[in-house]
């Protein structure tokens, strides 16, 4: 029976139908403040620990940004094109790139020129504008609009919200802004059934098409490539491979944190990188497209209603890791409360601490979801528990607010 089956199926040619690999990587460096103290307010108005941030790029970019840039720019040229991505980076971290590590910038800008690498369109603040202030969130984004196209000479054509925050009226206002497509993620609440290996569009604008990630694919990569517990440990390139083309659907988005590859973690994951983008672009059933051609290779199967924020935090895929708690949302609330008296100042120095004070790292330090009483925030906080994080904010907040008060009275 064997033997006959595979004699049908050498003599009947078939047309195989390619599966399509989105794959894409957040580039991200939060901004971290100093210690600052109550005795500081009114008198101190640097809020930020230089060091910690400089030391934090300078990490980041040996152990990932440049052999990793490397690592892709070669895939590309070695494929001849085949092998495309695409990359966000909120316009803090091409900051503090310019500033700390050009070479990254460099590595950055050969990428964009190759033609296979799609720069995606954000907050400049890595903030949850979107859920705040329309209008804020529509100055941040044209405001990212213009770095990239100052740094590396694109048009951004789809659009990536903060870690991938999104609902039907982030989507409106993402239209407006003249996007058509938009990264969101494959949370089961929201698919219900269906499969995130498709395109959909938005509740009500059909136009305005929906680029699902494959969480459980990506997060093998992201959280459970190291870890020596998981039952498919350890993870080939091939394997994995595998898994996408047995995978329902026409489109599989991988879409992940740059640093999850680190050279320093001694894992294997850019030797893994490299044996997969290899073994994927010599696969005839495979295809590696940008989000931008995926939307326009693909037609929309449904439309998906998100009526509340989703997100890719956690298993709750909502915004309770930056929203969850009441320091949080004082924090939160005070800061925004302040966005119609910066409008009417509308001075530069304001509105990059204004800015830089929405990065979403700054609520999520105070998080107690994931305080364990001895790590903050599973080991990413700088902090060692929220509380600091939230009394630490709130010093430099209430400095923050004397500056624009006190800018008001010598109007």
């Amino acid at each position: 029976m064997e033997q006959r089956n595979s004699q049908v199926e050498t003599s009947i040619s078939v047309t195989v139908m390619k599966k399509s690999i989105c794959l894409y990587f957040e580039v991200n460096q939060p901004t971290r403040l100093r210690t600052y103290r109550f005795f500081d307010i009114g008198k101190d108005s640097h809020y930020y620990d230089d060091f910690a941030c400089r030391t934090n790029i300078h990490k980041a970019s040996a152990n990932c940004y440049l052999p990793m840039n490397n690592l892709l720019l070669n895939a590309i040229n070695e494929s001849n094109g085949a092998f495309k991505l695409a990359f966000s980076m909120p316009g803090t971290v091409i900051e503090q790139l310019d500033r700390y590590e050009p070479a990254v910038i460099d590595g950055f800008r050969k990428l964009a020129g190759s033609g296979s690498v799609e720069f995606l369109c954000e907050t400049y603040f890595h903030s949850l504008a979107s859920v705040a202030s329309e209008h804020e969130f529509a100055h941040q984004v044209e405001k990212h609009r213009k770095i990239l196209n100052d740094y590396f000479g694109v048009k951004p054509e789809t659009f990536r919200n903060t870690d991938l925050i999104y609902s039907d009226n982030i989507g409106e206002q993402v239209h407006k802004l003249g996007f058509n497509a938009i990264l969101v993620e494959g949370a089961k609440h929201v698919l219900g059934w269906k499969s995130p290996n498709y395109l959909y569009t938005h509740d009500t604008i059909d136009s305005l098409k929906l680029l699902m990630r494959n969480y459980s694919l990506s997060d093998d990569l992201a959280l459970r490539f190291n870890d020596r517990n998981w039952n498919e440990w350890p993870l080939t390139a091939q394997k994995y491979l595998d898994w996408i083309k047995a995978s329902e659907g026409e489109i599989v988005n991988l879409f992940m944190d740059y640093e999850t590859f680190n050279a320093s973690a001694g894992n294997g994951i850019m030797e893994f990188m490299k044996d997969f983008i290899a073994r994927a672009v010599a696969d005839p059933e495979i295809e590696f497209v940008t989000p931008a051609q995926a939307v326009r290779n693909f037609k929309a199967v449904d439309s998906i209603s998100v009526m509340q924020p989703e997100s890719w935090s956690k298993e709750e895929r909502d915004l309770s890791a930056w929203l969850g708690n009441e320091l949080q949302q004082e924090a939160f609330n005070k800061l925004y409360g302040l966005a119609e008296n910066l409008y009417v100042l509308n001075r530069e120095d304001l509105w990059m601490d204004f800015g830089r004070l929405q990065e979403s790292e700054m609520l999520y330090y105070m998080s107690t979801k994931y305080f364990s009483g001895k790590n903050a925030v599973q080991g990413v906080s700088p902090y060692d528990t929220p509380f600091e994080a939230f009394i630490n904010y709130m010093n430099v907040l209430s400095d923050f607010i004397i500056r624009v008060n006190n800018a008001l009275e010598e109007m």
